[in-house]
């Protein structure tokens, strides 16, 4: 099995709302970068229920903190497949250090109990996938669209209906290639069918609308 095979599967079984958005990507190297940033947060997301008590897990992020170092020099932690491929992504986008520390950050301040950190957790890592798909200058148009999905995420569903038109109003202005990497946000529903989930991802796409 390749890295990008192992990926995708990693993704498919810890993420599938983004990984059925990654599917709306035509092209198999940007489908894969988009792999690769997920793939960096599903092994966040999984710590907490890697270990028992807060200070492992806190050390653990700090242990992908320290990482990122070697990420953004261009010498990553050799025959770890997620940094590797993030590797290779940030060093061909030319993204920037700060949301990926940022995420970091939330995830910690999480394992202390603190209050979700929603721009860290969901603007920041769209705005990164949109920038992969679509280039520069698209962080203001997604950024209420990362925030649908947050407050969707967070059983903040009054919230997340509410600011859908101010988020698809912004997103006239994303270019249709960069419209996987908010796709998700038209989820409501964190638990439905596949199937259903699909046809709601191909709806979105073809109106340009979450």
């Amino acid at each position: 099995m390749t890295r990008t095979e192992t990926l995708d599967r990693q993704v498919r079984d810890a993420d599938l709302d983004r990984w059925l958005s990654s599917r709306l990507v035509s092209d198999t190297q940007a489908r894969a970068d988009l792999i690769a940033l997920y793939a960096f947060e599903a092994e966040l997301m999984a710590i907490p229920t890697r270990v028992t008590q807060p200070l492992l897990a806190e050390m653990r992020y700090t242990w992908w903190a320290e990482q990122m170092d070697g990420v953004f020099a261009g010498l990553p932690r050799k025959g770890h497949p997620v940094l590797e491929a993030l590797t290779d992504l940030v060093a061909r986008h030319g993204l920037e250090r700060a949301p990926f520390d940022a995420l970091i950050e939330a995830h910690i301040g999480r394992v202390r109990e603190e209050p979700h950190d929603l721009d860290a957790f969901y603007v920041g890592p769209m705005q990164v996938a949109a920038r992969v798909l679509a280039g520069r200058g698209h962080d203001a148009a997604v950024a209420d669209a990362g925030r649908v999905r947050g407050l969707t995420q967070t059983g903040r569903a009054s919230e997340a209906a509410a600011l859908r038109a101010e988020a698809n109003a912004a997103l006239k202005r994303l270019p249709p290639v960069g419209f996987p990497a908010v796709a998700h946000a038209a989820l409501t529903d964190p638990n439905g069918p596949e199937p259903l989930k699909r046809l709601r991802l191909l709806w979105a796409v073809l109106r340009g609308r979450i």
